[in-house]
């Protein structure tokens, strides 16, 4: 028989309230997902509705901001987490929702909504606090990915890698998301040890999660690739699929997934 398959799912819903009137629940009761990581929820677990809160057979946990209706992160899951940590230790950070870091069996999954770089005035006045939030996630996860631990980052990063990356590279050059400073640093955490999951077995273009919800843009696949899945070594023998599923409506962003051997949780 062949190995059973651990399906793990991340989306940007843009308002879990929002998406679910949009047929999220149909989405989630469909996906056959073990795990699914939901970013930029925007809800406290007071705000949703019981379905939404714990449905059937699924195990859950929610992180919101301290500014209502900001940022937010969520987890539902076939089984319990062994354990979930929503802090990086640093209060500013912390402040806004941004991160769930679970452990599974002996998978570790860090689910995450990195900050935009954009500031109130389209400024890039947050590419620091982006960059500062980065940085500190993936040093938070580097002993587990240095002793050979089996650790997966996936979420809405809010950079495109590299140029192959977006539809229109010239054009955003001085935009956050795509500034050289953003992707140098995703390059030198690659560098480091970790694998971009959807882009190791997918080396060609127009391949996008995110869309501008200007009329047409998403029909005409104008879009970014920013949601993504790093995966430390430990993970690679265990990778089957990395995909993106562009039709997926509900949100600006569709989810991306791994499948892996099940015998990484073990």
């Amino acid at each position: 028989m062949p190995p059973r398959v651990t399906r793990i799912y991340s989306w940007n819903v843009n308002g879990l309230r929002a998406c679910a009137g949009k047929g999220f629940l149909d989405w989630l009761e469909n996906a056959k997902a073990d795990v699914v990581g939901l970013q930029e929820t925007r809800v406290t677990v007071e705000q949703l509705t019981d379905d939404l809160r714990a449905p059937k057979r699924l195990h859950t946990h929610f992180v919101s901001a301290e500014k209502l209706g900001y940022s937010g992160v969520a987890l539902y899951a076939k089984r319990p987490f062994d354990r979930v940590t929503a802090s990086l230790g640093v209060p500013e950070f912390d402040a806004e929702g941004r991160v769930q870091i679970a452990t599974l069996g002996a998978l570790t999954i860090a689910n995450a909504y990195f900050p935009n770089g954009n500031g109130k005035e389209r400024d890039n006045s947050r590419v620091p606090f982006k960059m500062a939030f980065t940085q500190r996630l993936f040093d938070t996860l580097e002993p587990l990915r240095v002793n050979g631990g089996r650790v997966i980052v996936m979420g809405d990063f809010n950079t495109a890698p590299q140029a192959i990356d977006l539809a229109r590279p010239k054009t955003n050059l001085k935009t956050s998301g795509f500034l050289p400073e953003e992707r140098e640093q995703l390059s030198q955490i690659l560098a480091s040890g970790w694998v971009d999951a959807f882009r190791h077995g997918n080396p060609d273009g127009e391949h996008y999660t995110w869309w501008s919800q200007r009329f047409g843009v998403r029909e005409k696949n104008v879009g970014w690739r920013i949601d993504l899945a790093f995966v430390s070594e430990g993970v690679m023998p265990f990778l089957r699929s990395a995909r993106i599923h562009p039709d997926v409506m509900g949100s600006d962003h569709c989810p991306i997934s791994l499948e892996l051997d099940s015998a990484v949780l073990e």
